[in-house]
C-alpha cells in the first residue's frame, strides 16, 4: 500500500492523520483472552444467531482523492422519511477538518460519485466510527470523548454526550490508527458504542446507548485488547472483532456475547481485498457488513446460524 510519501502532492492541507503500523505482529489468541463458552444470543424468532460465515467483498464505489483513502459509508437500517433504505451516506475521513457528509439517493449515484446533497457538519468529525440510524448521523466530534447525534432532516445536532472515561484522539484506536478510539455500531437491538478506558486498561468496553438522548443504558467490559484488533461490529448483541486490517486473509477472531458476558476465540475467514481496512459495520436490515478498504466501499454477505 503506498504510504503518505507517495500520495499526490496536490492536496492543499497537511494530512495530519494518524496511521499505526504496529499491527504486523499479531498476538496469539491465548494471550488476549481465555476461551469461554458462548451461548446462543437472542430468541429464535428474531432471525438472530451467531455469525458463521462471511462471503467475498463486493465493491460499490471508489474514492478518487487521497481524502478517501479511508472513511465510512452506510445506509440507515430504520430510515425516516424523506430518506429511504436506498439512501446512502459517506464521509471521506482523511484530513484535519472532516465536516462533509455526502448523501446519495441510490447505489449507482455513489458508484458514479455524484452526491444528491452535501451536508456540512457543525463540528468536525473524528475517526471512521460514525453510523446512520433512525434519521440521525451518530459521530464522535473531533478531539473529544463525546458522541453526537446530527439530525439529517433538521441539519442540526440534537444531542451530544460524553462517554465517561473513554480514551480519544489516539489513546485506544484500532490497530490501524485513524483515531478510531470511539466506534459506533447498530444491530437488531439498537445503538452501541465501542471504546476503551484507562480503568479497562485498553480492553474493549461496549455500551448500549439511547438513540434519542445518548444516555448509556448498560456497559460491558470485555477482555479483548482494542489496539490488538483491526475493527469490530455488533450483530444480535454480540461483538465481533477483525484480526487484521492489512492481511489479505484475515479472520473474524473473537466474539463477546453481551447476553452471557463471555468471549470466545473464532476463526471465520475474512478477506481484505485491497489490504487496508479502516471501517466495518453491520447493517441489520441489509444483513450485510459494510466496509471501507483502501479507497473502496465494499459490502460482505454474511450467514448467521
Amino acid at each position: 500500500v503506498p504510504g503518505p510519501a507517495t500520495a499526490p502532492r496536490w492536496d492543499p492541507q497537511p494530512l495530519t492523520y494518524q496511521e499505526l503500523q504496529s499491527e504486523r505482529t499479531e498476538v496469539p489468541a491465548s494471550q488476549l483472552l481465555e476461551e469461554t463458552v458462548l451461548s446462543r444470543p437472542g430468541s429464535e424468532d428474531s432471525g438472530c444467531g451467531e455469525l458463521v460465515w462471511v462471503g467475498e467483498p463486493v465493491v460499490f464505489g471508489r474514492a478518487d482523492s487521497i481524502a478517501g483513502k479511508y472513511g465510512v459509508w452506510m445506509k440507515d437500517p430504520e430510515p425516516v422519511p424523506p430518506f429511504t433504505r436506498e439512501t446512502t451516506w459517506r464521509v471521506d475521513a482523511v484530513g484535519t477538518e472532516v465536516r462533509q457528509l455526502f448523501q446519495y439517493e441510490a447505489d449507482d449515484q455513489l458508484a458514479q460519485g455524484y452526491p444528491a446533497k452535501v451536508h456540512i457538519l457543525p463540528q468536525p468529525l473524528e475517526s471512521t466510527g460514525a453510523v446512520v440510524y433512525r434519521g440521525g448521523l451518530f459521530f464522535q466530534p473531533r478531539r473529544s470523548r463525546a458522541v453526537a447525534r446530527y439530525d439529517l432532516r433538521g441539519e442540526t445536532v440534537t444531542a451530544e454526550r460524553e462517554i465517561p472515561g473513554a480514551g480519544y484522539h489516539g489513546q485506544y484506536p484500532y490497530s490501524w490508527g485513524g483515531y478510531t478510539d470511539i466506534d459506533l455500531a447498530v444491530d437488531e437491538m439498537g445503538l452501541w458504542v465501542i471504546y476503551s478506558t484507562e480503568k479497562a486498561r485498553g480492553a474493549i468496553v461496549l455500551s448500549k446507548l439511547d438513540p434519542e438522548t445518548l444516555e448509556i443504558r448498560r456497559t460491558w467490559e470485555t477482555n479483548i485488547r482494542k489496539r490488538g484488533v483491526a475493527n469490530s461490529f455488533v450483530i444480535c448483541g454480540t461483538l465481533y472483532t477483525v484480526s487484521s486490517y492489512s492481511a489479505a486473509n484475515a479472520t473474524i477472531n473473537f466474539a463477546y456475547n453481551t447476553a452471557t458476558g463471555t468471549s470466545r476465540a473464532l476463526s471465520i475467514p475474512f478477506e481484505n481485498r485491497f489490504r487496508y481496512l479502516s471501517m466495518v459495520d453491520y447493517n441489520p436490515t441489509e444483513r450485510q457488513l459494510f466496509a471501507w478498504d483502501s479507497f473502496n466501499m465494499v459490502t460482505y454477505p454474511i450467514r448467521l446460524s
